[in-house]
């Protein structure tokens, strides 16, 4: 199963293409960050807020109590170290590093 899972935005990497890294549980990797950019505000204002990405996306901003809140959960649920791995393999495709 594929959820969304909260990650803290901390470097816009690529503005043009609104592209950032988020920290998911201590995994770097870049996201589009399209769907939470706000109209004439800038990227740079992402950066510390938490998201919830999901293949390749942060899908929706959320608060951080909310974040550690779902992070917990999903370790409860055991469903963290999957989306983990997932973004880990993921992280090392995009460097160009064999899984």
């Amino acid at each position: 199963m594929c959820l969304g899972i909260p990650g803290r935005i901390t470097a816009i990497t690529d503005p043009g293409a609104m592209l950032a890294t988020v920290d998911v549980s201590g995994i770097r990797r870049t996201v589009d960050v399209q769907c939470v950019a706000e109209p004439g505000r800038p990227l740079d204002d992402l950066i510390g807020r938490w998201a919830l990405v999901h293949v390749g996306f942060a899908m929706a901003l959320v608060d951080e109590e909310e974040a550690r809140a779902t992070l917990a959960l999903l370790e409860t649920l055991g469903e963290a170290e999957a989306e983990r791995d997932a973004m880990r393999l993921t992280a090392d495709l995009d460097r160009g590093e064999a899984a």
